[in-house]
């Protein structure tokens, strides 16, 4: 067990300073998240080019080393050994909270293990905006963020949506987001959604509407900006005898645990034999022998 006591001073290391940034609107930035910019020795950035931008408007002079998904193993423990020198290290990325679909998860981690404090500053996020802007209920909701891309990964994350009563949010590039839609209706019907685009920006825009509506207005050719899609939750009545993974085999059911909670084989295997209520060597011998 470990106990954080945020603003108390170890005297040993620096504090990890988690600052979301905007998504689009600068005014978004917070005065507490400016305080912690100017006041930390060293940002580390998704795109240093960027931050400087977001700096530079607001005069903030910090050196800056870059964090992105490709160079999180190299600069762990560069960053690690700056913050155990006693020095302040704010995580921003490109726009919202580091660590939710943006690089930082692993930073944070490894810091907790460490006991170097780690205080998160609230701020901007997409997610929360698209699903209140929505219409659609916000008593519950899962977030998911981006889909996979390979076709095995998406099928399993299909199947664990689809059960969900709760609303559901996504993330998506205006690339995809067409066929997006379109497995959408595929795997969850003919929904209530919300399309949220350019959120905070000058041409922020919320489409509203049924699944088959919104493909229809997606062929219009008027599909610009990042999106955030809120779908309504599953109207069906659950089983309560029913778990979620059961649909999925248990190579599906370990592999599920491996890429979603990024665990290692060993500790899936354990979870898996947990959720079924089965010995974990009957788990290991199918999925290594399958």
């Amino acid at each position: 067990m470990k106990i954080q006591k945020s603003y108390h001073d170890n005297g040993r290391t620096g504090i990890l300073y988690i600052v979301p940034t905007p998504i689009g609107n600068l005014d978004d930035l917070t005065i507490r998240a400016l305080n912690t910019l100017r006041q930390v020795h060293l940002i580390a950035a998704e795109d240093t080019r960027n931050t400087k931008k977001l700096l530079s408007h607001f005069d903030i002079h910090c050196p800056l080393t870059s964090y992105h998904e490709h160079s999180q193993q190299s600069k762990q423990e560069y960053l690690l050994n700056v913050l155990k020198k006693g020095q302040h290290l704010a995580l921003v990325s490109d726009a919202g909270m580091p660590g939710i679909s943006d690089p930082g998860t692993l930073l944070i981690q490894s810091a907790i293990e460490e006991e170097i404090p780690v205080v998160v500053l609230p701020g901007a996020n997409a997610a929360l905006c698209g699903l209140v802007g929505s219409g659609l209920p916000t008593d519950q909701f899962y977030f998911y963020g981006f889909l996979p891309k390979k076709n095995k990964e998406r099928k399993k994350a299909w199947q664990i949506l689809k059960a969900q009563q709760a609303t559901l949010i996504l993330y998506e590039s205006p690339y995809r987001l067409k066929d997006t839609l379109m497995d959408i209706k595929e795997n969850l019907g003919n929904r209530k959604i919300a399309l949220a685009r350019e959120l905070t920006k000058k041409f922020e825009e919320y489409v509203r509407g049924t699944v088959e509506e919104l493909i229809e207005w997606s062929e219009s050719g008027m599909v610009k900006g990042e999106f955030c899609i809120i779908i309504e939750g599953s109207l069906a009545q659950v089983d309560e005898n029913q778990s979620w993974w059961e649909e999925l085999t248990i190579i599906e059911h370990v592999d599920y645990y491996i890429e979603t909670d990024q665990l290692t084989s060993k500790e899936a295997i354990r979870k898996v034999a947990q959720d079924r209520e089965l010995k974990k060597r009957d788990i290991y011998q199918q999925y290594h022998v399958d």
